[in-house]
């Protein structure tokens, strides 16, 4: 018996060590370790990656784990292991676990910062990116495309994410199903943080694309789950789903200026979804349906202001016989159960309609297929103000059945359409951006259609058995949802709000010397103030992060007098770039410019804001560069005078949607003397969905400008979608005309004088390249 046990326990002990040889917790300090451990890896290893900077890595993750064994790349300190420079990570196989990485100063040197594969046949599956960040790891200029996860394979999953800032051409997370291996895939989008993506200026900058439009007919059963998007402004498509059978649920869109979209591909579920919007935006939309089979139910829609293409929910007319990248017709979709409070025209069918486009577009773009068979059921509209057109219909309607839809319209009249019933009801705040029926809703009788019994909860995920009403919310929440808690989205490690305001300083400056010093020592948000009469500047100031520059005092302004080469600025805008200067006389030498971006390396927008002050005496006011970018530019109560050209926005000349700036303002200022372009503001190319720029000029002057322009027009805004010309004098300006507006969009002109100035004409479509 005691030979036995001898043999019993050493055959435990031989089993014990057996299990011991996987190697758990190896700890690498360089790539070359990484590489050697990676080359070695088995189920169950876990590396982990040593604190610091790991600066120009090209991470090749290869492993084939088990799903109770999976191989793990993970920081020593989440968060504190940052990967910068020309870095990349590609990963291949099965079951691995990538945990808290820092992207962050660099860019990819790939296709992609991750990479769910490292070639054509070796794919991942199973495999999980969890808790890490990527911020601002953008190429070096915006036309340069990149991804900053490329999902293919099966079953992977990206959650508990925060990224961030990508500025340059290519969706943020895209899934590729190219091929049978990604095809079905069931990949898992989870409760992300989506940071702010400013404006790109032209199409392919979605947060999140799901395949493209030539594998759109193919299953994909992506999950978007529990994710918070936050300002994500990069393009009208926030989501672009491309291909059949996602599912879009419990998202959080907040102030994103887009909307979520069902761009190709059929049979999507998008349900309890928020979409918050704000007063100050009219770009923020909801969601835009194309193609078959789609159900929207229990979304809660608040404050949007968007039109059209990004009305809070847009549905659109079809191109006959589609090709795959246009617009398939919608046919068999649901629409019940959701809330729209206080937004603008809330629901608008027959979006894109464009038959009074047809002598300018071939009969293949032509958007003339209705919506049909799609059901529009148990919906609640709330306008605190009554909405003159709650329901906008841009063609016939007679494919939508309306049924059993309340609203409280504030007494100010519906069109008669049926299906809809106007009655009074209140409303009560439970937490910002969310408010809920307060008392019980109106009888107005409730429409069960079929599979309707498959909306078996509400908004808050409580069961609509025992009480089903119209809307999104069938009774209040047990607990406050906390909408605005970003605690629950992202990394633990990583503060979604961090503070990197610093305390604003102001540097006073007497000198030239002293104002270079400035505005390099300067931190982002400072302030320079000028305390001399004057300054010979000889070099451009770069300008890289937010400055304002200056009078010290509001009694007279400061001279800066610019000699340095033709064709520099004055003020060199670098990427991140956010200049405002106030009170203050810029002068040059005819040659050079007044601002200008770089030429090239523009990674990331800039903006300028020009307030009370004089500039004169330059080639250019404001020269932007191809691959250049401005969220915004303004001039307001500024003098601009004796200058060969004024604002000059239009390098984009490749007529694939893009531009120079997202929006210009120009308000009570004067031009005098501009001889050749005075503004030039363009966008080339039909690309319907690209909904910008945005001019807007009102209250200003222009006189004997325009004398030397080829094209003989004073304001050219060519393709430009919004352009507003209000309350201006037009005097002896040498033109054929003061502006060409675009009648077929959003252009307008009133109150304006002109004499000896051209005509100001409205053309009601513009012929534009085809980009498709």
């Amino acid at each position: 018996m005691k030979y036995r046990l001898f043999l019993l326990s050493g055959l435990l002990l031989f089993i014990s060590c057996g299990e011991n040889t996987v190697q758990k917790g190896v700890t690498v300090n360089d790539i070359e370790e990484l590489n050697v451990a990676l080359a070695n890896v088995s189920p169950g290893d876990e590396i982990v990656m040593a604190n610091g900077e790991w600066n120009d890595v090209k991470i090749r993750f290869v492993g084939y784990g088990k799903e109770k064994q999976p191989i793990t790349l993970r920081a020593e300190t989440a968060g504190e292991v940052l990967i910068k420079g020309k870095s990349d990570l590609k990963l291949g196989g099965e079951y691995l676990v990538v945990d808290g990485l820092h992207f962050t100063e660099g860019s990819s040197p790939s296709r992609a910062v991750i990479e769910f594969a490292i070639n054509k046949d070796t794919l991942a599956n199973h495999t999980r990116v969890t808790n890490c960040v990527i911020e601002d790891f953008n190429k070096d200029q915006r036309n340069q495309s990149d991804l900053w996860v490329l999902l293919k394979g099966r079953h992977n999953e990206v959650d508990h994410c925060y990224i961030a800032g990508k500025s340059n051409r290519g969706p943020t997370i895209r899934v590729d199903l190219e091929g049978n291996k990604s095809i079905k895939n069931y990949h898992k989008i989870t409760n992300n943080y989506f940071g702010p993506r400013p404006p790109k200026g032209g199409p392919s900058a979605e947060t999140i694309q799901i395949g493209n439009s030539f594998t759109s007919m193919a299953p994909s059963y992506t999950l978007v789950q529990n994710n918070f998007f936050d300002r994500c402004n990069g393009e009208v498509e926030i989501i672009s789903s491309k291909t059949n059978f996602n599912e879009f649920r419990n998202n959080v869109f907040y102030k994103s200026e887009g909307s979520l979209v069902t761009r190709h591909g059929n049979y999507c579920i998008v349900d309890g979804n928020y979409f918050i919007g704000d007063d100050n935006s009219e770009q923020i939309g909801g969601i835009r349906l194309i193609g078959t089979g789609h159900w929207v139910t229990n979304n809660y829609f608040y404050n949007l202001k968007g039109q059209v293409f990004r009305s809070p929910l847009a549905v659109m007319n079809g191109i006959p016989k589609s090709p795959l990248n246009r617009y398939i017709q919608v046919t068999d979709v649901v629409v019940a159960h959701n809330s729209w409070i206080n937004c603008t025209s809330p629901l608008q069918f027959g979006v894109g309609s464009n038959v009074d486009q047809k002598d300018v577009l071939p009969a293949s773009e032509i958007r003339s297929e209705r919506p049909i068979r799609t059901i529009v059921a148990n919906n609640l509209i709330y306008n605190e103000k009554g909405d003159m057109l709650p329901i906008v219909a841009h063609d016939s309607l007679d494919g939508i059945d309306f049924k059993s839809n309340l609203i409280n319209n504030q007494g100010v009249a519906l069109n008669p359409y049926s299906g809809f019933k106007q009655e009074e009801f209140s409303l009560s705040e439970v937490e910002e951006n969310l408010l809920i029926p307060s008392t019980e809703l109106p009888n107005i009788g409730f429409y069960n259609g079929f599979e309707f019994d498959q909306i078996k909860e509400d908004l808050f995920g409580r069961s609509r058995a025992d009480k089903n009403v119209v809307g999104a919310i069938a009774g209040g929440p047990a607990n406050s949802p906390n909408l605005m808690d970003v605690s629950k989205y992202g990394p633990g490690w990583y503060t979604i709000n961090e503070a990197n305001e610093n305390e604003v300083k102001t540097h006073s400056v007497a000198s030239v010397v002293e104002l270079v010093t400035a505005v390099e020592a300067a931190n982002s948000g400072d302030i320079i103030a000028l305390t001399a009469d004057q300054y010979e500047l000889k070099n451009s100031l770069k300008i890289s992060k937010k400055l304002t520059i200056r009078l010290a005092s509001a009694n007279e302004k400061a001279i800066i007098m610019y000699s340095g080469e033709a064709k520099t600025p004055a003020f060199e805008m670098n990427p991140k770039g956010e200049l405002t200067l106030e009170g203050v006389s810029l002068k040059g030498q005819k040659s050079q410019y007044a601002f200008a971006s770089l030429q090239s390396n523009m990674s990331s927008h800039y903006n300028l804001t020009v307030i009370d002050s004089e500039i004169a005496d330059f080639d250019y006011v404001l020269k932007g560069y191809k691959y250049s970018f401005s969220e915004y530019v303004k001039f307001k109560s500024t003098l601009i005078q004796n200058c060969l050209n004024g604002i000059e926005l239009a390098a984009e000349d490749d007529d694939r949607g893009d531009y120079n700036a997202e929006n210009v303002f120009i308000d009570n200022c004067r031009f005098l003397g501009i001889a050749e372009n005075t503004i030039n503001y363009y966008r080339g190319g039909y690309d319907e969905s690209t909904v910008g720029g945005n001019l807007v000029v009102t209250n200003s002057s222009f006189a004997n400008c325009g004398a030397k322009e080829e094209n003989g027009i004073l304001i050219n805004t060519y393709g430009i979608i919004n352009v507003i010309i209000a309350g201006n004098k037009f005097e002896n300006n040498r033109v054929k005309m003061v502006a060409r507006l675009w009648g077929a969009k959003n252009n307008s002109h009133a109150d304006n004088e002109l004499k000896n100035s051209g005509e100001l004409i409205v053309q009601e479509n513009l012929p534009l390249k085809l980009m498709y």
